[in-house]
């Protein structure tokens, strides 16, 4: 097997407050290959959005590691973490988190013109081409459909051609027909640009889609 893209290692996180303390999650630990597809599945608040944002670097762990793509995320600090994520990851949220103030081609051409990109606006128009809005560019997120405002978050994670692509129930706010349109196109660029993808869902369908299925209840991993 080629070497793992992310490695979480031993990870605990837990919260202090005046009513004591509370464990989220307890020993997680888990690694996955380059462009391997993995679904994070579990309860509410069985610590999945916790495992992906400590996964992204975007929260701490109490303890425990995690390497991505050979890097230990948490040796490193705020600005170099921020950096390394430019740089090698995407992601797709439930709430599709678009600048409302920007059109659907200037949303795409965002990470592109943060990483100095000379051609931002031809590969931003190359990808929403790809998920089917090439006639929509110049559309504010406010006069898109939800699954339309979604394709631009796909166009917006995967234009910068990230290793790891992460998702939050990134069809959780969409009709069935329209999730599975944006699952597909997830799924299809996942292997045409050959990225990790790591999606937490309570969809068991879109979960049997992936090669692996992280079970978590309270906290920890189960077979």
């Amino acid at each position: 097997m080629s070497e793992s893209i992310i490695s979480v290692e031993h990870v605990h996180k837990s919260v202090t407050d005046s009513t004591g303390t509370l464990s989220i999650l307890r020993d997680i630990d888990f690694s996955l290959a380059p462009r391997e597809t993995a679904a994070i599945v579990g309860a509410s608040g069985s610590g999945k959005s916790t495992l992906l944002s400590i996964v992204a670097g975007l929260d701490t762990p109490t303890s425990g590691t995690v390497r991505l793509a050979g890097e230990d995320l948490f040796a490193l600090d705020e600005d170099a973490r921020a950096e390394l994520r430019a740089r090698k990851v995407g992601f797709v949220f439930q709430s599709f988190q678009l600048m409302g103030n920007l059109n659907a081609l200037e949303n795409v051409m965002l990470p592109l013109e943060l990483a100095g990109r000379r051609d931002a606006r031809k590969a931003a128009a190359e990808m929403l081409g790809r998920v089917g809005l090439g006639e929509r560019l110049g559309h504010y997120p406010k006069v898109l459909s939800g699954g339309e405002q979604q394709r631009v978050a796909l166009a917006r994670a995967f234009v910068v051609k990230p290793a790891v692509l992460l998702a939050d129930e990134p069809t959780g706010s969409l009709d069935f027909a329209t999730g599975e349109t944006v699952m597909q196109l997830m799924f299809d660029l996942n292997r045409e640009l050959g990225t990790t993808l790591v999606l937490v869902t309570h969809d068991r369908g879109i979960a049997e889609r992936c090669e692996r299925r992280i079970t978590i209840e309270a906290g920890r991993i189960v077979p």
